[in-house]
């Protein structure tokens, strides 16, 4: 399996950046340059424990479908989703939201594992872990510019 380990510095207490985190109208956004969309479940919203969503997006010159649960949550401090339905042999995203002075430390595990043998383990080494941590990297990069501006209240107060 396959580890991709990020740390972010947001700053924004805690518990905004972990909503924020789990906002869907936040990862729409995020990803809007893949063009993804949700295709089940609810809209919008914040996902909660047992929840699942279905996504589309175009990766890799094709329209794709993963589905997620989260799995786990502890309010503010940790999330995780699981892979329902999609690619990956399998996934799990680990959120975890650590207080820090002046803002919070948001830490992903990213665990996957890729299809297709000792080809999927080449293709992760050529190019697969440095396109998802791009992905991740920019997802963290939405929540953080939103939780640090003003943008965070048209979501989270709505």
């Amino acid at each position: 399996m396959q580890l991709i380990h990020l740390t972010t510095f947001v700053a924004a207490p805690v518990e905004r950046v972990f909503d924020l985190s789990r906002h869907l109208s936040v990862h729409k956004f995020s990803m809007s340059k893949y063009k993804e969309r949700i295709i089940s479940s609810k809209t919008s919203g914040l996902l909660g424990l047992n929840e699942d969503v279905k996504w589309e997006a175009r990766h890799f010159f094709k329209t794709r479908t993963l589905r997620v649960v989260i799995t786990a949550l502890q309010f503010p401090a940790y999330l995780r989703d699981e892979q329902l339905e999609g690619d990956f042999t399998s996934m799990k995203h680990e959120h975890f939201f650590k207080p820090a002075d002046n803002g919070t430390l948001m830490i992903d595990l990213f665990h996957y594992e890729l299809p297709y043998g000792i080809l999927g383990r080449v293709l992760n080494k050529i190019y697969m872990n440095k396109y998802l941590s791009r992905l991740l990297s920019e997802r963290n990069v939405t929540i953080k510019n939103i939780a640090e501006g003003n943008q965070w209240k048209q979501y989270l107060q709505s």
